[in-house]
């Protein structure tokens, strides 16, 4: 009886000890940002919302940008192709970039989206034929089927440099406008993020 008690007692204090192992609390994204630094050097949602505000900030401060919208005089209608993701990251977030991006030119009101069941639809049809690549060769068939008059590439590319357990990943975010009627440049936008992280004696 006094072995079943001993054992029924150091069961329960194990069972203690394990529940007051856990601990979790509610971060705000500056917060979460900075733990996940301490853990990891993959690209993060807060990466994600920088780098798509100082795109948007770009194009608002774009004078060759500014100048065909003024010229325009009406709201374009724009087709938006996915960002690509030509990291060698194979998890990065890049759907996370193609939403975010959508969403803020969508909040700024001064352009007209493609349907997203239209634009899905041609996305899916082009990257069938080109192996998973939208190329700007479809950039008039992408026209004619949808009326855009503006589209909108992008890919994220990353160089990676290490060094002594030390690491840098160089991100670059690149964005393409282009008019569709005339096949012409009217601006690039591109954003940067660099990551550093360093490997210790015994890991990360």
């Amino acid at each position: 009886m006094k072995k079943s008690f001993i054992a029924l007692l150091t069961a329960s204090v194990l069972a203690l000890q394990g529940c007051s192992g856990f601990k979790a609390e509610r971060l705000s994204t500056a917060e979460g940002d900075a733990k996940a630094m301490e853990i990891t050097d993959e690209w993060l949602l807060t990466d994600t919302q920088n780098t798509i505000k100082e795109i948007m900030q770009k194009m608002d401060n774009n004078r060759g940008f500014q100048r065909y919208l003024n010229n325009l005089g009406h709201q374009p209608k724009v087709f938006i192709a996915e960002v690509q993701n030509e990291t060698s990251e194979a998890y990065f977030p890049i759907d996370d970039m193609n939403d975010e991006f959508l969403q803020q030119m969508s909040e700024t009101g001064d352009f007209r989206l493609i349907d997203a069941n239209a634009r899905d639809r041609i996305l899916k049809e082009i990257r069938y034929q080109n192996e998973g690549m939208v190329k700007t060769s479809d950039i008039r068939k992408i026209g004619k089927q949808t009326g855009a008059e503006l589209l909108i590439f992008g890919a994220v590319r990353m160089n990676p440099k290490t060094l002594n357990g030390k690491t840098i990943k160089e991100y670059t975010v690149n964005l393409r406008f282009t008019e569709i009627e005339s096949g012409e440049e009217v601006a690039r936008m591109r954003a940067t993020v660099s990551k550093y992280s360093k490997r210790g004696g015994f890991g990360w």
